[in-house]
């Protein structure tokens, strides 16, 4: 994209004010992401939730010179583009730039394998043609026109993600953007909740095809086969899957992992050696080679092309790093859209300082000195307070960077040098092409070095909050619960993460754990649940605003605000006992709470309470009267106060169970990390933690032989045992030892036995394919964090936060 003002104008029919002869290449819409101003407009998208027109102030401390807006500023420095509905303006700029572009293009929609297989036909058709792709997951009716602007002259092919939740929004995508190549993936139960059928979602998807000259698509899906025959009988229809009747299948026995995999392309027949053979995968490779052929490649070249495919990490990692240093290990890919979003991330954390550590970018088509000028601008636009360039090409173009500047030729040189030893409480991006081996870096600068590992994928956790969100009204905020160091995930971590995305209150169980998140630089309101009475001086110095259950709680806490000399209404929040007998205001107690309350200068800022079923359908007569006691007694409140504070009842499962009570607020705990009693919502979520470690030592144990302590396991045939580094000190319960739970290996669950050690366990691998440093999952997705509740006999709030804070939290962000 490069155009003028003007020249924008004219496309989107819109006002200008300002100069018009000014060049815009890039258009943001985040205040939060923006990684660089030059050329940049910023729009100010409004939605039924929020409005970028609040952020206009923000955008121009940064930079921007230039604004799309709906409503007029008034500010004489500032470029305007003035526009009657900004999301309609976007996609009318991106389908004049699409359709007067002369591109090839692919267009990716389903349910399922999107981002996937958009990267693999990146990585395997961008050596053969100039090609540009959707970032990230960018395909929603904001992502894809943002996506389609990125096309340039150069380019010869377009790989694009196209994504709908609700009917009606394909034809607003096709308008946008019309395929010349389609393919559909798999047909799941993503957003299948707002469609009245199956046959409607899959109708929907393929409204995107109506102009596509070929379709590829999955048909081990009946309906889906069906009714793309039925539709788009006349196009050239090539189908995919696992099942024979396809076009691309496999014939060969996918679990006999002697012999290559044996390939169907309609009457011809080759092998590929793959060695991931799940469904999805399997399924995926099959829409690959589809693809593959349809440009002619060899199936030679096809074999080549798989088994140099790059494992799909679209993820940063934060760790905690020595020296008060905050890691963001971003080394899985390089090139300069990768640079671009790695960049966009860095802004959300909260460090004085920030350093880059910058490896040479590899297979480029890019003329080194253009590429390395563009890296150069885009380095120099964050204001690293030192870089550090790794290869010997990088490195020549040293003086291109603003910042303090180190060289090295390659990692050990860099390593030896042990400047990394100077940097403290910084942030520090390690961004590297998988040949210099920049993990490392990430292992002398990481604070914890075990194996065993809890990751935490906070793009999942936004997932998960945002899927609660769509069930609520758009007015209605939304408190997330970090108490308990979030549930064992990271207080500080997820909270910083949660502030970023404008969560609108926080909830903490004790005092001390609101004044840690205060003193490392949180600032959005923070209850305190269980405020204690030496904690109240905390709660005031630290504006935190306490729930108050008790008339003599609050007293006690009118006693200190008058102590502290505070002049300002203080805001508390009531709680209400309707029915969980655990604390709150009596119905009784109302009248002297309220007479109290006026006499003080507080402000109460909300009314709660708390369901105890809400997750329990057996318990649905006991909910509701809980609901209906907290109606009575909050309005009765709210009368006698003569405002309106905030009200809040629903829990997680109050939210999905219970929608029609939200009031003001809901608060959401174990919902955010993905875990729901009810199966349907289940679907719709994503499992965002992962408990991992990796096996030390496999050893062979004969018959009748012991082991672990008081040798409570004896092997009645030869067997392969595996000791892995996490024991009872970690958070695994000694009860679940002897085969009582299990772990995962190569998806496949392999039973603890013995007794659990302090700091080992052991596991029984004589039925799975397994070495010394495999990975094994604790639980994840097998077993699931549920499933390994189970095991333990409890709940999955008190394994999460049973784990120990020696192992090592890994935040990834895809």
């Amino acid at each position: 994209m490069n155009y003028t003002l003007k020249q924008i104008s004219e496309i989107t029919n819109s006002e200008i004010v300002g100069n018009q002869d000014i060049k815009i290449k890039n258009i943001a819409f985040d205040s939060r992401t923006i990684y660089s101003t030059k050329n940049t407009a910023f729009l100010a998208i409004s939605t039924k939730k929020n409005s970028g027109q609040k952020y206009i102030d923000t955008v121009i401390e940064k930079g921007i010179d230039t604004i799309i807006t709906e409503n007029k500023i008034d500010n004489p420095s500032i470029n305007q583009i003035i526009t009657k509905n900004s999301v309609e303006f976007l996609q009318t700029l991106a389908k004049y730039h699409f359709e007067h572009s002369s591109i090839n293009s692919i267009g990716i929609t389903g349910s399922n394998g999107k981002t996937i297989l958009k990267e693999w036909f990146y990585q395997c058709l961008s050596n053969e043609f100039a090609t540009v792709k959707s970032p990230k997951s960018f395909n929603s009716q904001i992502g894809l026109p943002l996506s389609l602007l990125q096309i340039d002259r150069k380019h010869e092919l377009g790989i694009f993600e196209v994504g709908i939740s609700k009917p009606d929004e394909m034809e607003k995508q096709e308008n946008v953007f019309h395929p010349k190549i389609g393919l559909l993936t798999h047909i799941g139960t993503a957003h299948s909740a707002n469609f009245s059928s199956e046959e409607e979602l899959i109708h929907e998807k393929l409204k995107l095809f109506k102009e596509s000259e070929i379709i590829f698509f999955n048909a081990d899906n009946e309906l889906t086969d069906k009714l793309i025959r039925q539709l788009y009988s006349s196009k050239k229809l090539i189908s995919y899957g696992l099942k024979s009747n396809n076009d691309i299948t496999i014939i060969s026995d996918v679990n006999d992992r002697t012999q290559d995999i044996r390939i169907k392309y309609f009457d011809e027949e080759f092998s590929i050696p793959i060695n991931q053979r799940d469904e999805a995968t399997l399924t995926n490779v099959l829409a690959l080679i589809g693809i593959l052929k349809m440009f002619n490649l060899s199936n030679l070249q096809i074999k080549e092309k798989i088994d140099a495919l790059k494992a799909i990490e679209m993820r940063l990692e934060s760790i905690e790093g020595i020296r008060n240093n905050l890691i963001i290990n971003d080394s899985y890919n390089l090139d300069l859209d990768s640079l671009k979003i790695a960049f966009q991330f860095i802004g959300e954390y909260n460090k004085p300082k920030k350093s880059l550590i910058l490896t040479d970018i590899l297979d480029s088509n890019e003329n080194s000195e253009e590429l390395y000028s563009e890296v150069s601008e885009l380095v120099n636009e964050q204001k690293f307070d030192k870089v550090f360039l790794i290869g010997e090409e990088i490195s020549s173009f040293y003086k291109l960077f603003n910042s303090e500047t180190f060289t090295f030729n390659n990692t050990n040189q860099f390593i030896e040098s042990k400047v990394i030893n100077d940097l403290e409480n910084q942030v520090i991006l390690l961004k590297g092409a998988r040949k210099f081996e920049i993990e490392k870096i990430k292992e002398i600068l990481e604070l914890r070095k075990h194996d065993t590992v809890l990751e935490i994928n906070l793009n999942a956790i936004l997932h998960n909050i945002n899927f609660h969100k769509s069930l609520l009204k758009p007015e209605t905020k939304m408190m997330a619960m970090v108490k308990a160091n979030a549930y064992g995930l990271g207080s500080y971590e997820i909270s910083e993460f949660l502030q970023h995305h404008h969560i609108d209150y926080l909830g903490v169980a004790f005092a001390d754990e609101g004044v840690e998140l205060r003193k490392k630089g949180i600032t959005t309101p923070i209850i305190v649940m269980n405020p204690e009475q030496h904690s109240y001086d905390s709660i005031i110095e630290y504006n935190l605003e306490p729930e108050i259950y008790s008339l003599r709680v609050l007293e006690l806490f009118n006693e200190q605000l008058i102590k502290s000399g505070n002049q300002q209404k203080y805001p508390i929040h009531i709680k209400l006992e309707t029915g969980m007998h655990r604390l709150g205001f009596k119905d009784f107690e109302l009248d002297e709470l309220i007479e109290k309350l006026n006499s003080m200068n507080v402000k109460v800022q909300s009314i709660f309470s708390h369901l105890s079923s809400s997750d329990i359908p057996e318990e649905k007569e006991f909910t509701w009267k809980q609901l209906e006691t907290f109606e009575k007694n909050s309005s009765y409140l709210i009368e006698k106060l003569g405002y309106q504070p905030i009200r809040h009842i629903l829990n997680s499962s109050g939210i999905t169970n219970y929608t029609d009570h939200q009031y003001d607020m809901v608060r959401i705990g174990i919902g955010m990390i993905g875990e729901t009693s009810n199966p349907e919502i289940k679907k719709q979520l994503q499992h965002s933690v992962s408990f991992k470690t990796v096996i030390s030592q496999i050893s062979d144990v004969k018959t009748g032989e012991s082991v672990g302590y008081s040798r409570r396991f004896k092997a009645e045939h030869d067997i392969r045992i595996a000791t892995i580094p996490v024991g009872y000190a970690d958070g695994i319960p000694r009860l679940i030892g002897n085969k009582v739970g299990n772990v995962g290996i190569n998806n496949k669950l392999s039973p603890i036995v013995g007794s659990i050690c302090m700091d080992m366990m052991m596991i029984d691998v004589d039925n799975v394919s397994a070495k010394e440093g495999d990975s094994v999952t604790i639980f994840n997705s097998n077993p699931t964090l549920e499933e390994f509740s189970k095991y333990c006999g409890t709940i999955t709030y008190e394994v999460l936060t049973s784990i120990s804070p020696r192992v090592k939290r890994i935040y990834i962000k895809n």
